[in-house]
């Protein structure tokens, strides 16, 4: 299946104000009741192997510098897809995602209709605090350019 790059199409004010890197990515679907929940958490809930090693070797690497390994310690009490707190919801609209130290990250995951075809778009928008954000961002930009499209592709069935 195929997984384009579009022009973001939200309102980083609203989801996060400030935000320094946007970027979204979009894939077509012919399943007819997909929802925003159900597309994040098919796309969250089973990473490809090789995606969980780097998530693995991510967290190794940023536990000395006291980042966050996972939303779970802001998601107490709260709703959950994978390792993000859900931040707000509609069936069309899913925002997930955490606010650390070095940089806030959102994921917006939207489904729409277009015809008889559905569309999921997930956007990305991460706000940088220090250096630490800055070189953590350019350091998983490769990883992220490819994870977003193979979630996506899960997504799109």
């Amino acid at each position: 299946m195929r997984v384009d790059e579009v022009t973001p199409n939200v309102d980083s004010d609203a989801l996060l104000t400030g935000a320094q890197f946007i970027d979204a990515f979009r894939i077509a679907t012919t399943q007819p009741d997909l929802d925003a929940r159900h597309a994040t958490e098919t796309m969250l809930g089973q990473q490809p192997r090789w995606a969980k090693w780097l998530i693995a070797l991510r967290n190794v690497l940023v536990t000395p510098l006291g980042l966050k390994t996972s939303g779970a310690a802001d998601g107490v009490g709260r709703d959950m897809i994978g390792l993000f707190p859900v931040v707000s919801e509609t069936p069309e609209r899913l925002v997930a995602g955490f606010n650390d130290k070095h940089l806030d990250f959102r994921l917006v995951v939207d489904v729409t209709s277009t015809g008889a075809a559905r569309n999921i778009t997930a956007t990305t928008l991460v706000l940088t605090h220090n250096w630490l954000g800055r070189t953590y961002l350019a350091v998983i930009m490769p990883f992220h350019r490819l994870i977003v499209p193979a979630m996506l592709r899960k997504a799109g069935g």
